[in-house]
């Protein structure tokens, strides 16, 4: 399933209605919105919530269960519902049907059939078009060593596709050791990612969104735990639900990884859409690129998303060239930042990003360029290599001429 579901259930029955949340819950890509135990309950909580779909069991009262499909179908014509009974005779099926159920499921309810149904209502957008509406697009951007600028790169790709009205746009900050995306964008959030873990489960989309802090620039920002000794309260499964959460809420989510590659990292990059790989051209992140690129091949679908990007280029004064880096690592360079170690230096001493400080640089130009280029291109893959695997460099005849 290629969107995320926001779900509401109405079932009387409080076993099958459990066994229906346990099944939803264990489920990527899904999100359990809200459930009741009350028919008349039911129609103000859809239009409270606005799910994607609706799953309502008709057995416990046929016909005010048939009835409250025909009012929601009638004021959210566009909203897929699932009707699910026990009865497979085709008169209850045809009048579910008539009444806006767009798939009919028998109880109890197969895992399988089930998924099948979600993938249909998936498979149509929001405007009854059937063509495929996309959750929020991930965005990761992680370091080869420390310095080479991810939290730059990463705070100001975010404000760049904050600028585009369609988009709306949410930071983690995922260094939960030393993160500083709040000090990039001068904030003091009043939440942080530890307070989102751990009430994950009393979390809808409205107070998800009430937990982020917006900056001026229009991003929402979720920061790092305060203290050191919180980082290990934050489990991966819950980690997990949030970004989950915030894929349904945002059209992009831009996280800044740390440098440890912890299980919080890779969960991240293995949801991710884009994988923005930050190195500069030296020998030490060069020989790291290739050493990552190594490990994380045990990943699967990792590798595939990876896109090598150089920050901080200046071609009259590297030794490397792009074309030897690219010889090495046996992977093409995706993008090249410019350095401008006087602009990036003011903007984070003083909390303003590119956007805003220098518009007309050619660092924010070329941010902002790869920022519209991935939110153009969220399928496309990395470049291809530029070499063989069986072509090896040694390190220092970089410098050989």
């Amino acid at each position: 399933m290629s969107v995320t579901l926001r779900i509401s259930i109405c079932d009387p029955n409080e076993t099958s209605r459990d066994d229906l949340k346990k099944y939803l819950i264990g489920m990527e890509n899904i999100w359990l919105e809200a459930d009741c135990s009350r028919y008349e309950f039911f129609g103000e909580i859809v239009e409270q919530t606005t799910p994607d779909l609706a799953i309502i069991d008709v057995d416990s009262q046929e016909k005010s269960a048939l009835k409250l499909i025909e009012s929601i179908h009638r004021k959210f014509p566009k909203m897929g519902i699932v009707a699910i009974s026990s009865r497979s005779d085709g008169s209850l099926i045809l009048s579910a049907m008539r009444a806006g159920a767009r798939e009919y499921l028998n109880s109890p309810v197969q895992i399988e059939e089930l998924v099948g149904a979600l993938d249909r209502v998936a498979s149509l957008s929001a405007d009854g078009t059937g063509r495929s509406k996309k959750s929020g697009a991930i965005i990761s951007v992680a370091g080869v060593s420390g310095g080479v600028g991810t939290t730059s790169v990463a705070v100001n790709i975010a404000c760049s596709l904050a600028k585009v009205p369609d988009h709306s746009v949410a930071l983690v900050d995922l260094d939960l050791s030393l993160g500083d995306a709040d000090v990039f964008l001068d904030m003091i959030p009043e939440y942080t990612l530890l307070d989102v873990t751990q009430n994950i489960s009393r979390l809808d989309l409205s107070l998800m969104r009430k937990s982020l802090t917006k900056h001026e620039s229009g991003v929402h920002l979720l920061p790092r735990p305060i203290q050191l000794q919180d980082i290990q309260a934050i489990e991966t499964e819950d980690f997990k639900k949030v970004i989950g959460l915030l894929r349904a809420s945002f059209t992009h989510l831009v996280i800044d990884l740390s440098k440890s590659y912890n299980p919080l990292d890779i969960a991240t990059l293995q949801l991710s859409d884009h994988i923005l790989m930050l190195t500069q051209l030296d020998l030490p992140c060069l020989r790291n690129v290739v050493r990552l690129l190594s490990s994380l091949e045990s990943f699967e679908g990792v590798n595939e998303k990876i896109k090598i990007v150089v920050n901080r280029t200046a071609p009259d004064k590297s030794q490397i060239s792009a074309q030897k880096a690219e010889e090495t690592i046996d992977r093409e360079i995706f993008w090249q930042i410019p350095n401008n170690y006087r602009v990036i230096s003011e903007c984070r001493n003083n909390g303003i990003p590119l956007q805003t400080h220098s518009p007309k640089a050619a660092i924010t130009v070329s941010i902002n360029e790869l920022a519209r280029k991935l939110a153009g291109d969220r399928n496309e893959g990395p470049g291809s290599a530029t070499a063989g695997n069986d072509k090896k460099i040694g390190w220092l005849k970089f410098l050989s001429k």
